[in-house]
């Protein structure tokens, strides 16, 4: 296994492992392009995953201190704690429930198709459809997603069934059980799904795609990757022309290291990633590394979201079978008759008893909630998965608070947009009458909680003064800076945004493939 010097400054430099990161790191390996990966967390194999919800949550999550602001009500309900996401080896491709989804077409031109939306700060994507296709099939091989390459999609399990039965009721027709990066049958060296169920704390049979045991192993062995785990990043560095230098680092006993770089790829999610750029201050970049344009930590987005369970006379057992691995499309469309512009998807999602307890209805005590919570082996459940307006008030920022080395922690504020709470209310409908079409009993509207669908907040532009980034994720300022996660979003798209990140990662690993041939980088 690869173990590069620290003065090494013929390196790559990766910062997060996750789908952006990950993929990016096991992709110029391939290409024999040496490559750095530091990890703020530490590194979890299948063998340390468990199906116990709390303990993993405690193990595997990102709970370093946070701030929250704006009236979303995970302000209120959930302030430390804005996003659900991973600090480990493999970032949030342990924890997500594997749901891999092409944007549409219009998506990619949100402010051409949808206008002048009020409120919003829409931009169209410097990419297209056209363009993305190719990466998007290169990712589904790699990632083994169901639908396509003729792998034939999941099973369904009795949430699925109960959500076919119901949609097929009120006339929909994009009902499946999704494209899934889940083994549906043995692939690439790993078993197919046994519908074990509690996906959300790493995938015991290794059946779901995740960096950690798919890309990066892979990438390892060509010996031209090396992953550092518990390598918290602090800080990138820069000489006196502006070109990156490295970063500086916390090790696992809290030392400062500094590993030198060629290149650095930011892939730290859409709230670490910008918060890093703004702690990475200098003369020379009073306002952060790569936001001349100011835009820096800007247009946070984390789709707009919602639940909808319900309980039926007999039991359903929607916990068991894969969480996620079922699919109502027909809303995802652009159609503004519905009084909102964008659409959203209904997919099947349940959560664990303790979750549950806490998710169901924050606040909500006494018989009414207990009741529910009885009925627990009784409900069915979907999550509701839209896309959100871009806003430049919804943005991460740096607070007076600091974490445990020293940076101000982020500050992530967000409010709905109008069309965010249109497009809920109009889910919510939908989803009720789904479940009341095959004769619940009850049906519950769960708000948001936090959720791992974090975007924007560095956004991909076609113009320097609109963005943080080209159509290559690479910085507008410093040619030697890349993005490479969700944060490079221009918009959202109603789809979960992780295949759309590993067609990104691979594409931009070309690209930079191509700019140190040329020695332009």
């Amino acid at each position: 296994m690869a173990k590069f010097s620290k003065d090494d400054n013929s390196l790559v430099v990766i910062i997060g492992s996750g789908a952006g990161g990950g993929t990016l790191g096991y992709e110029l390996a391939k290409k024999g392009i040496k490559s750095v990966i530091l990890e703020a967390g530490g590194r979890h194999e299948i063998r340390d995953f468990s199906n116990d919800e709390w303990g993993m949550f405690g193990k595997i999550s990102w709970l370093d201190k946070r701030t929250t602001s704006g009236d979303w009500r995970v302000a209120k309900d959930f302030g430390g704690l804005p996003a659900w996401i991973v600090k480990a080896v493999g970032g949030s491709t342990i924890h997500w429930a594997g749901a891999s989804l092409r944007f549409q077409e219009h998506e990619w031109k949100a402010r051409t198709t949808y206008g002048n939306v009020k409120g919003a700060s829409l931009l169209d994507w410097p990419i297209d459809a056209k363009e993305m296709a190719p990466y998007y099939a290169k990712a589904e091989y790699e990632m083994g997603t169901t639908g396509t390459n003729n792998i034939p999609r999941l099973p369904g399990n009795n949430n699925f069934k109960v959500l076919e039965a119901g949609a097929k009721k009120l006339g929909y027709k994009k009902v499946h059980t999704g494209n899934m990066s889940i083994n549906s049958q043995p692939r690439d060296g790993r078993i197919g799904c046994q519908q074990i169920g509690f996906c959300f704390q790493g995938c015991k049979s290794g059946a779901k795609w995740s960096t950690l045991y798919v890309a990066i192993p892979k990438g390892e062995k060509t010996g031209n990757l090396e992953v550092r785990p518990n390598s918290h990043v602090i800080r990138i560095e820069h000489d006196k022309s502006g070109k990156v230098t490295g970063v500086v680092y916390k090790d696992k006993d809290g030392k400062t290291q500094i590993q030198k770089a060629r290149i650095v790829a930011v892939a730290g999610n859409s709230i670490e990633s910008p918060r890093l750029l703004l702690n990475s201050e200098s003369n020379m970049f009073k306002n952060g590394l790569a936001n001349s344009s100011g835009e820096v930590g800007k247009n946070y987005m984390r789709h707009m979201t919602a639940s909808v369970y319900a309980i039926f006379e007999r039991p359903v057992y929607m916990y068991r079978g894969t969480t996620m691995a079922g699919i109502v499309q027909d809303e995802s469309i652009h159609n503004p008759k519905r009084g909102f512009v964008g659409g959203y998807e209904l997919e099947t999602l349940s959560l664990g008893l303790p979750f549950m307890a806490a998710f169901l209805d924050p606040g909500q005590w006494g018989r009414e909630f207990t009741a529910s919570m009885d009925k627990y082996d009784h409900m069915a459940g979907m999550w509701i998965v839209g896309e959100d307006m871009p806003q430049s008030t919804n943005r991460v920022t740096l607070s007076d608070q600091k974490d445990q080395y020293g940076m101000r922690a982020p500050n992530v504020h967000f409010s709905d947009h109008p069309n965010d709470i249109a497009m809920r209310q109009h889910a919510f409908g939908r989803g009720k009458a789904i479940y009341n079409a095959v004769k619940a009993t009850k049906t519950i509207e769960t708000p948001p909680y936090p959720s791992t669908h974090n975007l924007g907040t560095n956004r991909m532009s076609a113009k320097a003064k609109d963005g943080v980034v080209n159509k290559h994720g690479q910085s507008w300022d410093i040619k030697n800076l890349f993005i490479s996660d969700g944060s490079q979003f221009t918009t959202g798209a109603a789809e979960n945004p992780t295949l759309t990140i590993v067609a990104l990662a691979i594409r931009q690993a070309d690209y930079i493939a191509k700019q140190m041939s040329s020695k332009a980088i």
